[in-house]
């Protein structure tokens, strides 16, 4: 079975960083996209940045240019995303995706999300 596993949410001030890491299992980790996704209080879930072997990196949100990037370590099947001069609005449950090679934004599975919180 698939599975994908989102951690390293937590509360962070506004200004600071943190690193989610989104590990994968029960498929060839390098045959599938992985991406991350978000959703605040009272919004629809986003889409924010997609890796995958076959077509690198995939932007969903411009709101995260220059402060969000995105990485994987095939040896360790784990996907990071690591956030930095984090706002308020970035406030959301933060969840992985894996999709068969590309970075459509229809991900077929799911993890379970991770909360982030940034305060002012």
């Amino acid at each position: 079975d698939v599975q994908l596993q989102a951690s390293g949410g937590g509360l962070v001030q506004a200004g600071g960083s943190l690193r989610l890491s989104c590990a994968a299992s029960g498929f060839i980790f390098d045959d599938y996209s992985i991406a991350w996704y978000r959703q605040a209080p009272g919004k629809e879930r986003e889409g924010i940045l997609c890796i995958s072997s076959r077509e690198g990196i995939t932007y969903y949100s411009d709101s995260v240019k220059g402060r969000f990037a995105i990485s994987s370590d095939s040896s360790k099947n784990t996907v990071y995303l690591q956030m930095n001069s984090l706002t308020t609005e970035d406030t959301a449950i933060y969840y992985c995706g894996a999709e068969h090679y590309y970075c459509s934004g229809y991900p077929g599975h799911w993890g379970h999300g991770t909360l982030v919180t940034v305060s002012s």
